[in-house]
């Protein structure tokens, strides 16, 4: 295991995640034959123990799913399996807010079971298994068994992370059963102390015993639905009933040597990420020195736009595929905005993997921060997806019914003209986007290693603030203030900008890289 990229060899894969239990649990299946995606359907179990704030059988998310040239056809696909809006709204709904605390910021987020969306993990699982998956399932659930039954001593980011959104995991008597502190129930478990999860294991053995229908049909449905009823949550029989994973061709674009995959609409991630690169192809911007006031002031730049860009295309308001974003009309306005003037806008984890014979997967997951409802006797809390303000953004309980809601995850492939394969994807709510963003610039214009263009630091604009990470020189970043002068200078690199991890195949010297995002604890194992 390690955190950074190297030479070495594998003739079976590589894996990066936010946990080495996480990327452990995919090796364990690589190790065994299983392919990429076998091993990204392991490794989402695992996270479920290793991650419990960011994803839960209760969330979402998305897998880019490569198969290699040959197998299955070679097509790169999206599986959708995002939460969804319920079909109707109720007026009294149990829903109230909490405080995030990272330290340097403050994020409120709403919990209870008006937060809950129709989860999507446990569909996704199963469809990505029958699709692409080469190993039982009932083999593919054991390395999560083993941790949740086993124990897991939390590390350091996982307590921080408990002590940000501590609130919720101490909410109720359920919630403080199993993420309570044992030296003090007050507060969540601390770094040092084991987190066991034997309701959690059960219910993973069951679901891989009799299928998905018994979270959505089955006695935890109806469960689910019965509790949401009584409790002031949205979620019917015919929300969970309903549910289908949606696979989707990705939004495609070329860029320098690049030929980029991402996630597309209705996710609006892959298409900022898109746009942000259409106002970059002709600026050059690796052509100056990193980190120069130069570079940064059009990062700034085209980060305000994009911001922009998102609010004008209105890409949360709808489940289609708005073209607007990308319409050259458009596209030219902005990027006049940005070349045309002197040089002078939440809880998620992410595993990527590539096997020996080609395969990629790029998973990206989220529970929000939880609804701090767990579904009793089973281990599972629901999401708050319908509290997230970055998902709302036209205000609380005005969302459409039965809708994809808006994600910012941003799972990302790039096929470079060598035949070099990459994937990769971040946490960090809003910052995702620009996570991946300054990882594709630093890599496709500053021709840097993987390990460079996730380690140099990072600047994020949003709401008219300019937040810096320390590493960038003073006279640059002192240089930006004249344009920014709402600039907020982090002390120590932070999750708060995000988590990439990355991995990287070389097939002409099957040459495996990748790097674990320390922001997020990252690591990389090779199998």
């Amino acid at each position: 295991m390690d955190k950074g990229e190297g030479p070495a060899v594998t003739s079976k894969g590589i894996i990066a995640a936010g946990h080495g239990a996480t990327a452990g649990a995919a090796r364990v299946i690589l190790d065994e034959g299983g392919n990429a995606f076998d091993a990204a359907l392991a490794a989402l179990l695992a996270a479920c123990v290793a991650e419990p704030i960011l994803t839960s059988l209760g969330g979402g998310g998305f897998l880019l799913a490569r198969p290699a040239a040959g197998d299955r056809g070679g097509e790169t696909v999206i599986y959708d399996f995002f939460a969804q809006t319920p079909k109707k709204r109720r007026l009294e709904a149990d829903f109230f807010p909490i405080t995030a605390d990272f330290g340097t910021a403050q994020q409120e987020f709403h919990i209870g079971m008006g937060s809950i969306a129709t989860p999507g993990t446990v569909k996704g699982l199963f469809a990505v298994h029958r699709d692409l998956g080469s190993m039982p399932l009932a083999r593919i659930v054991e390395p999560a068994l083993a941790l949740a039954r086993g124990g897991l001593v939390l590390n350091g980011l996982q307590a921080y992370i408990f002590g940000v959104v501590g609130a919720i995991y101490t909410a109720n008597a359920a919630c403080r059963d199993v993420f309570a502190s044992r030296h003090d129930p007050a507060r969540p478990i601390g770094e040092g102390e084991t987190l066991v999860m034997p309701q959690l294991a059960d219910s993973i053995e069951a679901l891989a015993r009799e299928g998905e229908d018994l979270f959505y049909l089955g006695e935890i449905g109806q469960r689910i639905v019965a509790d949401c009823g009584a409790g002031g949550g949205h979620l019917t029989v015919r929300d969970l009933a309903d549910y289908r994973v949606r696979k989707r061709a990705p939004l495609c674009l070329d860029y320098r040597d690049a030929r980029l995959s991402t996630n597309p609409p209705p996710s609006a991630g892959g298409i900022l990420v898109a746009f942000s690169l259409e106002l970059l192809r002709h600026a050059e911007i690796g052509t100056g020195a990193f980190g120069g006031a130069d570079h940064l002031a059009l990062l700034a730049r085209v980060m305000d736009l994009t911001n922009k860009a998102r609010v004008d295309s209105k890409l949360h308001a709808t489940d289609g595929a708005p073209s607007e974003l990308l319409n050259p009309d458009f596209i030219a306005a902005y990027r006049s905005q940005v070349l045309g003037r002197p040089a002078a806008k939440r809880g998620t984890t992410h595993v990527s993997i590539i096997d020996a014979r080609g395969n990629a997967a790029s998973l990206s997951l989220t529970n929000g921060e939880g609804s701090a409802y767990i579904v009793p006797a089973t281990g599972i809390m629901l999401n708050n997806m319908l509290g997230e303000e970055d998902l709302n953004p036209h205000g609380f309980h005005q969302w459409p019914g039965d809708r994809r809601l808006c994600s910012m995850l941003t799972p990302t492939l790039i096929l470079r003209a060598d035949g070099r394969l990459a994937v990769m994807g971040s946490g960090g709510s809003n910052r995702i986007r620009t996570a991946i963003l300054q990882t594709l610039v630093n890599t496709l214009d500053f021709a840097m290693t993987l390990e460079d263009a996730v380690s140099r630091p990072r600047i994020h604009f949003e709401g008219g603030l300019l937040s810096i990470e320390p590493g960038f020189d003073n006279p640059s970043t002192a240089a930006l203030e004249a344009d920014f002068p709402k600039t907020q200078h982090w002390q120590e690199r932070n999750m708060f900008f995000g988590g990439v991890h990355a991995v990287e195949f070389e097939p002409s010297r099957r040459r495996f890289s990748g790097v674990g995002d320390a922001r997020r604890d990252g690591v990389v194992i090779r199998a």
